[in-house]
Formats: structure tokens, C-alpha cells, sequence
């Protein structure tokens, strides 16, 4: 009996698919299956050229730019300014808090204002928030300056995922978000490389060699900024380097995906609330912080780690050092990603990647091997990078609606950047670290682990529920425009585990 409920539910399911594709006209309905195959991977190929190289850039740059403090303080910028442990843990906080406080606000001004105006405005100021860090002369100059460039970076992150959401299928979000957040790692690697360049420019001008980290990299973002005019596309509906059938292919694929996103609506307080109250948002947000917060404080503090190993006898070599962890990581997080969109078991990447976090950080925690700890240091890389892509991309395939999904991905990703305040305070005790380490470890296991075990597990029972028909009677009685309407919560809307 189940079977034949489940057949029923599956049966009106795909009508309602159906019908409402069959609104949209198809440019290619006149080619075979195997052209409209062609066609479709073209166009997928075009979107990725026009969107993700110059997207990796800008966020390499803005990873580069909230990091470049821990090159900069072990070139001397703590020593200069006369920062102590707690003053300088401090200026890495002022980051996180602004940066958190803003970012759920950013995805509804995104949507307001466009892509191709909002998000080269704030790559603009970031750029000169930047630039002023290299002109501070004391410690309340650089709380200030580091307080704007949380508040202008703010939009990027969540701006560009929620972004790319509207313009790929669910299965083919998760690579692409991967090869953006890469970036993140590769700016670790290039940010090494590039701090052990700039530091011999020591002298020049009269400048340290750790303000000219800031203003070559500020000037390079303010530059990226008003290029970004041109180079940074509206969405689909709008997009102008899109002719009017690569439009309607665009958005007929996202309705085929159960997908709204491509949807011209405007903003409804309903929307906001129906994030509030979604229970999926809040473990969203307890995941991330379990993968974020590590990501940061890794990032802040490997220069200074590696340098505690007794290998960096010189500070460029310090610098030098920290590049291979990282490029590791902007590997294996592609990798995963791929791996992910094929497997759409985007759970199960978190809970098994996790553990090579939590081996790597114990590794570092036990021993005081110089060799042991590096190989902790590939191993937490690895099991931190990956996890943060594909828990953005696994909560924006299992939340449907243009501004819903917006107002989800900025509350996920600004409640786990808040924990970032929690990743400038815990690394204190040099030159073993115990207690950043340990909290890091706790974080990857209780919130990303954890986490990520009971979504799983939740996500696959209300699957099942929709499967044997048990929540058809939410759309009894409704319009298809009204049941379009209820998002994920229709019945016919299977989630991503």
C-alpha cells in the first residue's frame, strides 16, 4: 500500500513539474535529445567563463586582504605599533564583528541594487579600507581601519553564492561554489608568496615593509573594484551578455531544478520570516560556525605556527612554508565539490572531510615534532576547506525562493563569521598553542561533525516522508502559482543529504 501512495505522490509530483515548464517555451524544441545535450553543455561551459574567473579573483583578493595581518605581523607590524597579544587578538576581532553584524543585510541589497553595481561599490571601499591599514601609526588606527573593512567586505561572500545559486542547478552548484571558494586557499598560498615579495620593499619611501603589504594589495582591490563595473554580470533575467534564447534556456533549466531563483520578485517581509522559522537555517548556522571558525583562525595564525616549528629562520621562509598546506587544501576542496555534485551526499563529504581536521589539529596538540606538526598542518587544511564550500552549496539546494534563500545564506554564513571573534582570542599560549588548538578541534567535532550527522539523518527522514505522500495535504486545494510559491515546503521538493 505504502509503495502504491508513494507511485501516487511521485505521479503528481512530476505534473506539477511539468506543468510548469510547459509555460516556458524552449528555444531548442525542434533539436533531438542529443543536440539539446550539446546546446545545454555549451551554455554551461559560456556561464562558467563569463562568471567564475573574474568572482575567484575578487574573492582571492578579499580572503588576501582579512589575512594578510598574520604576514604582516610576524614582518613586524606587532612590533611597530607596539601591539601586545591581546591588542593585537583584538584587531583581528573588530573584523569578525562588524563583518557578522552586516552580512545578513547584504544578499536583500544585492538583489536591490544588482550584482554589476553592489559588488564593485564594496570592493571599492574595502580596497581603501586596506590602503589606510598601511598608514596606521598606532593601535586605535588600525581597530578603525580593520572595523571597515569587515563592514565593506561583508557582502561577498554570501552576495556571490547566492549569487551563482541562481544561475546553476542544484547538481552543478557544488563544484562551482568549490572553485570559488579555492580561491580562499589560494590566496593563502599566493598571500605567502606574495608578503615574502613585498617585505624586501623595507625602506623604500621611508615605508616598513608590513604597510607595504597593505597598500600594494589595497591598491591592486581598489583597482579590481572599478573594473568590476564590467566585468561583474546581473542575474539571469537581466544579464546582458546573454541573448534572449540563451535567457530562456538559463531559466527553463533552473524550473526544470525546482528552482524560482531566475524569478523577477519583490522583496516581502514573508520571506524573511519564513527563514526565521525554518529549523534547517539554524543548523545551517551551527555547522558553518563548525568549519568557519577553524578556517579563520588557521589562516591568522599559520605564518606564526610555522614559525614556532624553528624552521622559518628567516620570516620570508615562514612565509614561504605556509604556501603548500594551502595549496593542498584549493585542491582537494575542487575535488570534493566534484565529488559532491556527483554523489549528492553533501552530508557525508562534511562528516568524512571533518575528521581529517580534527586528526590534523591533534597532530599539533601532541607533539612538539617539527615534522609531525607540518603534516597537522595539511591535515587541518584539508579538512577545513572543503567543508566551508559545501556547506554553503548544501544549505542553498535544500532552501527554495529568491529572497528566502538570500536571507538563509547571509544569517549561515554571518553567524559563523561571528565566530571568527572566538578565532582571534584562543591563540595565546605560543609556542604550542594548547587551547586554540583544543577549541579547534571541539568546534570540528561537536558543531561540524555533530552537525552535520543529525542534518543528514533529519533531511533523510522528511525525504522519506515526502516520498510515501505524507505531506501532500500542505497543497490541497492551492493553485499551481500558490504551490510554486511554498518553496522547499512543497511536497515535491526532495532534499539534498
Amino acid at each position: 500500500m505504502n509503495s502504491d501512495r508513494e507511485k501516487a505522490s511521485c505521479d503528481a509530483n512530476g505534473s506539477h513539474v511539468s506543468s510548469l515548464v510547459e509555460v516556458l517555451e524552449d528555444p531548442d524544441a525542434h533539436l533531438s535529445v542529443e543536440e539539446k545535450a550539446e546546446v545545454e553543455r555549451k551554455l554551461v561551459r559560456r556561464l562558467d567563463f563569463m562568471l567564475l574567473p573574474w568572482l575567484c579573483f575578487l574573492y582571492l583578493l578579499a580572503f588576501l586582504d582579512r589575512t594578510n595581518i598574520g604576514n604582516a605581523k610576524i614582518a613586524g607590524l606587532a612590533k611597530d605599533l607596539d601591539l601586545s597579544t591581546p591588542s593585537y587578538n583584538a584587531t583581528l576581532t573588530i573584523f569578525f564583528v562588524s563583518y557578522a553584524v552586516f552580512e545578513p543585510l547584504t544578499n536583500i541589497l544585492l538583489k536591490r541594487l544588482r550584482p554589476s553595481i553592489f559588488i564593485p561599490i564594496i570592493i571599492i571601499l574595502w580596497g581603501a579600507s586596506m590602503l589606510g591599514m598601511g598608514f596606521v601609526h598606532n593601535y586605535e588606527g588600525l581597530m578603525a581601519a580593520r572595523w571597515f573593512l569587515g563592514l565593506t567586505e561583508a557582502g561577498l561572500f554570501p552576495g556571490v553564492n547566492y549569487y551563482l545559486s541562481c544561475w546553476y542547478r542544484r547538481s552543478e552548484f557544488g563544484l562551482r561554489a568549490a572553485i570559488f571558494f579555492s580561491a580562499a586557499a589560494l590566496s593563502g598560498s599566493f598571500g605567502g608568496l606574495l608578503a615574502a615579495a613585498i617585505e624586501n620593499m623595507d625602506g623604500i619611501a621611508g615605508i616598513k615593509g608590513w604597510a607595504w603589504i597593505f597598500i600594494l594589495e589595497g591598491l591592486l582591490t581598489v583597482l579590481a573594484g572599478f573594473a568590476s563595473f564590467w566585468m561583474v554580470h546581473d542575474f539571469p533575467d537581466e544579464a546582458k551578455f546573454l541573448s534572449e534564447e540563451d535567457r530562456a534556456r538559463v531559466i527553463r533549466r533552473l524550473k526544470m531544478d525546482q528552482q524560482s531563483s531566475a524569478e523577477h520578485e519583490s522583496f516581502q517581509m514573508t520571506y524573511f520570516w519564513s527563514a526565521m522559522k525554518d529549523w534547517k537555517m539554524w543548523l545551517g548556522m551551527v555547522i558553518y560556525m563548525g568549519c568557519v571558525m577553524p578556517l579563520y583562525a588557521f589562516s591568522l595564525f599559520l605564518p606564526t605556527i610555522i614559525r614556532n616549528l624553528g624552521w622559518g629562520s628567516t620570516v620570508v621562509r615562514a612565509q614561504l612554508m605556509s604556501v603548500p598546506p594551502y595549496a593542498a587544501a584549493a585542491i582537494l576542496t575542487v575535488v570534493m565539490g566534484f565529488v559532491a555534485d556527483k554523489t549528492m551526499a553533501r552530508g557525508l563529504v562534511n562528516i568524512c572531510i571533518s575528521v581529517l581536521g580534527v586528526a590534523g589539529f591533534a597532530m599539533l596538540l601532541a607533539t612538539d615534532i617539527p615534522a609531525v606538526q607540518y603534516a597537522g598542518t595539511f591535515l587541518a587544511a584539508l579538512g577545513i576547506y572543503p567543508c566551508i564550500s559545501n556547506t554553503i552549496t548544501w544549505m542553498a539546494n535544500n532552501v527554495e525562493g529568491v529572497y528566502k534563500r538570500g536571507v538563509v545564506l547571509g544569517f549561515v554564513i554571518g553567524w559563523g563569521n561571528l565566530n571568527g571573534v572566538v578565532s582571534s582570542n584562543i591563540y595565546f599560549s605560543s609556542p604550542r598553542f594548547p587551547e586554540g588548538h583544543g577549541v579547534i578541534m571541539g568546534y570540528l567535532a561537536a558543531f561540524l561533525w555533530g552537525g552535520s550527522v543529525l542534518m543528514t539523518i533529519l533531511l533523510r527522514r522528511e525525504n522519506a516522508k515526502r516520498r510515501r505522500g505524507e505531506r501532500d495535504h500542505w497543497v490541497e486545494g492551492l493553485t499551481e502559482k500558490e504551490i510554486e510559491l511554498l518553496g522547499d515546503r512543497r511536497p515535491d521538493f526532495i532534499y539534498t543529504t
